[in-house]
């Protein structure tokens, strides 16, 4: 079960990757408007605002890598968590797509961490 653990979370930190360089460097850009579904004006006018976001989904994913390096339980759940928290919020108040895209593959990851949880380091407090 930590085997499914880990890919589940590691297919979330690389997800999150992906939404970084989307974000950062192609919200702007003819792919970046498709898949977000925006217009040149809308796209140019949030560019800034995208590029912060992309960089916090880069700081979820090295949070993940962190833990899954760290073979750390509590580093792990902390920010599976948080994209679980994030996903929730975006799919109230952006798109609610980002449920399935964002969230549910965040909270699957979650309870294959909890499940196999003896297989991971705690931290010391």
């Amino acid at each position: 079960m930590k085997l499914i653990a880990v890919l589940l979370t590691l297919f979330v930190a690389v997800s999150h990757v992906g939404i970084l360089v989307l974000e950062m460097f192609f919200w702007n850009h003819p792919v970046g408007q498709r898949i977000f579904a925006m217009t040149p004006e809308v796209a140019s006018a949030s560019e800034v605002l995208a590029m912060n976001q992309g960089l916090y989904n880069g700081f979820l994913a090295a949070g993940l890598f962190w833990g899954l390096l760290k073979n750390q339980f509590d580093i792990i759940v902390f920010f599976l968590c948080c994209v679980v928290v994030a996903g929730i919020f975006g799919s109230a108040t952006a798109k609610f797509t980002i449920l399935f895209t964002q969230a549910l593959p965040a909270a699957l990851a979650l309870i294959a961490v909890f499940i196999s949880r003896e297989k991971f380091s705690r931290s010391s407090s």
